[in-house]
Protein backbone atom coordinates (compact mmCIF):
# COMPACT_ATOMS: atom_id res chain seq x y z
CA UNK A 1 0.00 0.00 0.00
CA UNK A 2 1.24 3.43 -1.16
CA UNK A 3 1.82 6.44 1.26
CA UNK A 4 2.65 9.74 1.17
CA UNK A 5 6.17 9.48 1.58
CA UNK A 6 6.59 6.43 -0.87
CA UNK A 7 4.21 6.61 -3.28
CA UNK A 8 4.70 4.23 -5.20
CA UNK A 9 3.31 0.34 -4.84
CA UNK A 10 6.01 -1.75 -5.97
CA UNK A 11 9.72 -1.38 -4.93
CA UNK A 12 12.88 -3.64 -3.87
CA UNK A 13 13.83 -2.25 -0.73
CA UNK A 14 14.39 0.96 0.83
CA UNK A 15 14.68 2.59 4.35
CA UNK A 16 12.83 5.18 6.46
CA UNK A 17 13.42 7.12 9.56
CA UNK A 18 9.39 7.91 10.18
CA UNK A 19 8.59 5.43 12.96
CA UNK A 20 4.95 5.67 12.29
CA UNK A 21 5.49 4.18 8.50
CA UNK A 22 5.23 0.09 8.51
CA UNK A 23 5.68 -1.40 4.94
CA UNK A 24 7.61 -4.75 3.85
CA UNK A 25 11.13 -4.40 2.55
CA UNK A 26 11.40 -1.05 4.50
CA UNK A 27 14.38 -0.45 7.33
CA UNK A 28 13.41 1.14 9.97
CA UNK A 29 16.54 4.24 10.64
CA UNK A 30 16.91 6.44 13.18
CA UNK A 31 17.53 10.35 12.23
CA UNK A 32 21.22 10.81 12.39
CA UNK A 33 24.04 11.29 10.33
CA UNK A 34 25.82 8.73 11.38
CA UNK A 35 23.34 6.51 10.45
CA UNK A 36 21.84 7.89 6.72
CA UNK A 37 25.63 8.66 5.62
CA UNK A 38 25.80 12.33 6.09
CA UNK A 39 28.88 13.40 4.72
CA UNK A 40 29.90 16.77 2.92
CA UNK A 41 28.29 18.91 5.76
CA UNK A 42 28.88 22.84 4.88
CA UNK A 43 31.03 24.07 7.71
CA UNK A 44 29.31 27.11 7.81
CA UNK A 45 25.69 26.17 8.97
CA UNK A 46 24.25 23.43 11.59
CA UNK A 47 21.58 20.99 11.21
CA UNK A 48 20.75 20.23 14.33
CA UNK A 49 17.90 17.74 15.87
CA UNK A 50 15.43 19.20 17.78
CA UNK A 51 11.99 18.49 18.87
CA UNK A 52 10.09 20.36 16.91
CA UNK A 53 6.51 22.57 17.19
CA UNK A 54 3.41 21.10 16.60
CA UNK A 55 1.61 22.22 13.36
CA UNK A 56 -0.07 25.22 13.70
CA UNK A 57 -2.46 23.98 10.29
CA UNK A 58 -4.18 20.79 9.82
CA UNK A 59 -3.50 18.90 6.56
CA UNK A 60 -5.70 18.47 4.06
CA UNK A 61 -4.98 14.97 3.17
CA UNK A 62 -6.14 12.08 5.47
CA UNK A 63 -2.68 10.38 5.33
CA UNK A 64 -0.52 13.27 6.29
CA UNK A 65 -3.04 13.85 9.17
CA UNK A 66 -3.05 10.23 10.11
CA UNK A 67 0.64 10.06 10.74
CA UNK A 68 1.66 11.92 13.91
CA UNK A 69 3.69 14.81 13.87
CA UNK A 70 7.23 13.90 13.99
CA UNK A 71 8.81 13.99 17.01
CA UNK A 72 12.16 14.47 15.98
CA UNK A 73 13.46 16.94 12.89
CA UNK A 74 16.53 18.26 11.73
CA UNK A 75 16.07 22.27 12.17
CA UNK A 76 17.44 24.93 9.50
CA UNK A 77 17.65 28.05 11.23
CA UNK A 78 17.56 31.09 8.15
CA UNK A 79 19.28 34.64 10.23
CA UNK A 80 17.37 37.97 9.13
CA UNK A 81 19.92 39.32 5.86
CA UNK A 82 20.66 35.57 5.16
CA UNK A 83 21.17 34.27 1.93
CA UNK A 84 23.35 31.31 0.26
CA UNK A 85 25.97 29.38 2.27
CA UNK A 86 28.39 31.60 0.57
CA UNK A 87 27.44 34.23 1.39
CA UNK A 88 28.34 36.67 4.73
CA UNK A 89 25.32 35.39 6.61
CA UNK A 90 24.78 32.05 5.76
CA UNK A 91 21.51 30.66 6.64
CA UNK A 92 19.90 27.44 6.08
CA UNK A 93 21.90 23.83 6.00
CA UNK A 94 23.60 22.00 3.72
CA UNK A 95 24.66 18.45 3.16
CA UNK A 96 24.69 15.73 1.47
CA UNK A 97 22.96 11.68 2.58
CA UNK A 98 23.45 8.41 0.73
CA UNK A 99 20.76 6.78 3.66
CA UNK A 100 22.14 3.99 5.60
CA UNK A 101 24.44 1.33 4.03
CA UNK A 102 21.95 -1.65 3.05
CA UNK A 103 20.58 1.44 0.58
CA UNK A 104 23.85 3.24 -0.60
CA UNK A 105 25.25 -0.08 -1.55
CA UNK A 106 22.81 -0.32 -4.05
CA UNK A 107 22.97 2.95 -5.35
CA UNK A 108 26.92 2.62 -5.84
CA UNK A 109 27.91 -1.18 -6.38
CA UNK A 110 24.34 -2.77 -7.14
CA UNK A 111 23.59 -0.28 -9.77
CA UNK A 112 20.26 0.99 -9.00
CA UNK A 113 19.23 2.52 -11.84
CA UNK A 114 15.02 3.49 -10.38
CA UNK A 115 15.04 5.62 -6.74
CA UNK A 116 12.76 7.55 -4.86
CA UNK A 117 13.82 9.75 -2.13
CA UNK A 118 11.45 11.52 0.13
CA UNK A 119 10.86 13.58 3.41
CA UNK A 120 8.23 15.94 5.14
CA UNK A 121 8.47 19.45 6.34
CA UNK A 122 7.46 21.91 7.97
CA UNK A 123 8.14 25.88 7.76
CA UNK A 124 7.26 28.31 10.68
CA UNK A 125 3.91 29.56 10.43
CA UNK A 126 4.48 33.05 10.16
CA UNK A 127 7.20 32.27 7.23
CA UNK A 128 8.24 35.17 5.10
CA UNK A 129 8.78 34.18 1.14
CA UNK A 130 10.16 37.10 -0.18
CA UNK A 131 11.79 36.38 -3.33
CA UNK A 132 12.44 32.80 -3.08
CA UNK A 133 15.02 29.90 -2.33
CA UNK A 134 16.35 26.20 -2.07
CA UNK A 135 14.52 23.29 -0.66
CA UNK A 136 16.17 19.56 -0.51
CA UNK A 137 16.27 17.33 -3.50
CA UNK A 138 18.06 14.20 -4.68
CA UNK A 139 21.35 14.15 -6.49
CA UNK A 140 23.90 11.92 -8.76
CA UNK A 141 26.91 12.08 -11.64
CA UNK A 142 29.89 10.81 -11.72
CA UNK A 143 32.07 10.24 -8.81
CA UNK A 144 33.15 13.75 -7.22
CA UNK A 145 31.50 15.48 -10.74
CA UNK A 146 28.06 15.02 -8.69
CA UNK A 147 28.74 17.06 -6.00
CA UNK A 148 29.02 20.41 -8.36
CA UNK A 149 26.84 20.91 -10.91
CA UNK A 150 25.04 23.36 -8.65
CA UNK A 151 25.75 26.88 -8.68
CA UNK A 152 25.37 28.10 -11.99
CA UNK A 153 28.08 25.66 -13.50
CA UNK A 154 27.90 25.01 -17.16
CA UNK A 155 31.29 22.37 -17.61
CA UNK A 156 30.79 19.32 -17.42
CA UNK A 157 27.12 19.00 -16.96
CA UNK A 158 26.92 15.95 -18.62
CA UNK A 159 28.58 13.89 -16.01
CA UNK A 160 26.13 15.38 -12.93
CA UNK A 161 22.31 16.06 -12.25
CA UNK A 162 21.03 18.09 -9.17
CA UNK A 163 16.83 18.54 -8.28
CA UNK A 164 15.67 20.48 -6.19
CA UNK A 165 12.44 22.45 -5.26
CA UNK A 166 12.57 25.81 -5.21
CA UNK A 167 9.79 28.44 -3.47
CA UNK A 168 9.28 31.60 -5.00
CA UNK A 169 7.04 34.65 -3.79
CA UNK A 170 3.79 33.78 -2.55
CA UNK A 171 4.67 29.88 -2.23
CA UNK A 172 4.47 29.08 -5.73
CA UNK A 173 6.48 25.76 -6.04
CA UNK A 174 8.54 24.35 -8.76
CA UNK A 175 11.54 21.80 -9.74
CA UNK A 176 14.60 23.62 -10.13
CA UNK A 177 17.04 21.32 -12.34
CA UNK A 178 20.94 20.87 -13.65
CA UNK A 179 20.43 18.39 -15.81
CA UNK A 180 22.79 17.57 -18.86
CA UNK A 181 22.36 20.48 -21.52
CA UNK A 182 21.26 18.91 -24.17
CA UNK A 183 18.66 19.85 -26.97
CA UNK A 184 16.53 16.67 -26.01
CA UNK A 185 16.30 17.97 -22.03
CA UNK A 186 16.01 21.78 -22.72
CA UNK A 187 12.77 20.89 -25.34
CA UNK A 188 11.65 18.44 -22.58
CA UNK A 189 11.89 20.65 -19.62
CA UNK A 190 10.56 23.93 -20.53
CA UNK A 191 7.35 22.16 -22.07
CA UNK A 192 6.42 20.87 -18.48
CA UNK A 193 2.80 23.27 -17.46
CA UNK A 194 2.26 25.62 -16.01
CA UNK A 195 5.11 27.38 -17.09
CA UNK A 196 9.19 26.70 -17.28
CA UNK A 197 11.92 28.73 -18.59
CA UNK A 198 15.66 28.08 -19.11
CA UNK A 199 17.55 29.67 -16.89
CA UNK A 200 20.49 31.17 -18.97
CA UNK A 201 23.64 30.95 -16.62
CA UNK A 202 22.08 28.75 -13.59
CA UNK A 203 19.21 25.64 -14.02
CA UNK A 204 15.79 25.48 -15.40
CA UNK A 205 12.54 26.42 -13.65
CA UNK A 206 10.35 23.70 -14.11
CA UNK A 207 6.56 23.32 -12.88
CA UNK A 208 6.55 26.96 -11.37
CA UNK A 209 3.19 26.97 -9.68
CA UNK A 210 2.35 23.35 -10.30
CA UNK A 211 1.79 23.24 -6.82
CA UNK A 212 2.53 25.88 -3.24
CA UNK A 213 4.29 25.60 -0.55
CA UNK A 214 2.20 26.12 2.70
CA UNK A 215 3.41 27.35 6.16
CA UNK A 216 2.58 25.79 9.75
CA UNK A 217 2.09 22.21 8.45
CA UNK A 218 4.14 19.23 7.75
CA UNK A 219 4.08 18.32 3.78
CA UNK A 220 5.39 15.28 2.01
CA UNK A 221 7.87 15.62 -0.78
CA UNK A 222 8.80 12.50 -2.63
CA UNK A 223 11.21 12.93 -5.87
CA UNK A 224 11.48 9.62 -8.09
CA UNK A 225 14.52 9.33 -10.59
CA UNK A 226 15.10 6.89 -13.36
CA UNK A 227 18.53 6.75 -15.48
CA UNK A 228 18.36 6.88 -18.86
CA UNK A 229 19.65 3.89 -20.52
CA UNK A 230 23.23 5.31 -22.12
CA UNK A 231 22.86 6.83 -25.39
CA UNK A 232 19.00 7.21 -24.92
CA UNK A 233 16.55 9.74 -23.73
CA UNK A 234 14.55 8.17 -21.81
CA UNK A 235 15.09 9.20 -18.08
CA UNK A 236 12.30 10.21 -16.10
CA UNK A 237 11.68 12.30 -13.02
CA UNK A 238 8.36 13.04 -11.06
CA UNK A 239 7.48 14.79 -7.73
CA UNK A 240 4.87 14.26 -5.53
CA UNK A 241 3.64 16.28 -2.60
CA UNK A 242 1.14 14.60 -0.04
CA UNK A 243 0.76 11.82 -2.13
CA UNK A 244 0.17 13.60 -5.62
CA UNK A 245 2.10 14.04 -8.45
CA UNK A 246 2.66 17.71 -9.55
CA UNK A 247 5.06 17.24 -12.13
CA UNK A 248 6.68 14.67 -14.26
CA UNK A 249 8.95 14.55 -16.78
CA UNK A 250 9.86 11.79 -19.27
CA UNK A 251 12.25 11.70 -22.25
CA UNK A 252 15.14 12.86 -20.38
CA UNK A 253 18.82 12.19 -21.08
CA UNK A 254 20.61 12.33 -17.21
CA UNK A 255 23.70 10.41 -17.64
CA UNK A 256 26.26 9.81 -21.24
CA UNK A 257 27.97 6.92 -19.19
CA UNK A 258 27.17 3.45 -16.86
CA UNK A 259 29.72 4.92 -14.28
CA UNK A 260 26.95 7.93 -13.50
CA UNK A 261 24.81 6.85 -10.62
CA UNK A 262 22.05 8.27 -8.35
CA UNK A 263 23.93 9.32 -4.92
CA UNK A 264 21.24 10.45 -2.71
CA UNK A 265 19.79 13.34 -1.47
CA UNK A 266 21.67 16.68 -1.92
CA UNK A 267 19.65 17.96 2.09
CA UNK A 268 20.42 22.21 0.76
CA UNK A 269 18.25 24.98 1.83
CA UNK A 270 18.86 28.89 1.90
CA UNK A 271 16.99 31.97 0.49
CA UNK A 272 18.44 32.55 -2.53
CA UNK A 273 19.39 33.76 -5.14
CA UNK A 274 22.69 35.50 -4.67
CA UNK A 275 21.85 39.24 -4.36
CA UNK A 276 20.58 40.94 -1.02
CA UNK A 277 16.94 41.15 -1.78
CA UNK A 278 17.13 37.56 -1.93
CA UNK A 279 17.87 37.59 2.18
CA UNK A 280 14.99 36.13 5.19
CA UNK A 281 13.73 39.57 6.50
CA UNK A 282 13.70 37.87 9.98
CA UNK A 283 15.03 35.37 11.78
CA UNK A 284 13.36 32.39 10.69
CA UNK A 285 13.00 28.61 10.93
CA UNK A 286 11.82 25.16 9.24
CA UNK A 287 11.97 21.38 10.08
CA UNK A 288 12.72 18.15 8.42
CA UNK A 289 11.95 14.79 9.25
CA UNK A 290 11.00 11.46 8.04
CA UNK A 291 14.05 11.01 5.99
CA UNK A 292 13.24 7.77 3.51
CA UNK A 293 14.28 5.95 0.34
CA UNK A 294 13.74 3.34 -1.75
CA UNK A 295 15.17 0.98 -5.01
CA UNK A 296 12.43 0.08 -7.70
CA UNK A 297 15.10 -0.81 -9.91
Amino acid sequence: MASHLIPIDTFKLGFTTCPSLNLPAIEPVPLKDSELGVHKVSSRTNHVLVVPPEPSTNSDHSEAAALPPPSLAWEAFYPQGSINPSAPIPGGFGFYASGPRTFSSQLESGGATHVLISYRMMLQSDWEWVKGGKFPGIFGGEGDFSYSCTGGRQNDRCKCFNVRPMWRSKGVGELYTYLPLTPGNRERLISVPPSSKENSDYGSSVGRDAFRFTAGKWLSLAFRVKLNSVGCGDGELELWIDGVSVIKVDGLMLRDSEHSRIKGAHFQTFFGGHQDDWASPKDQRAWFADFSGVVID
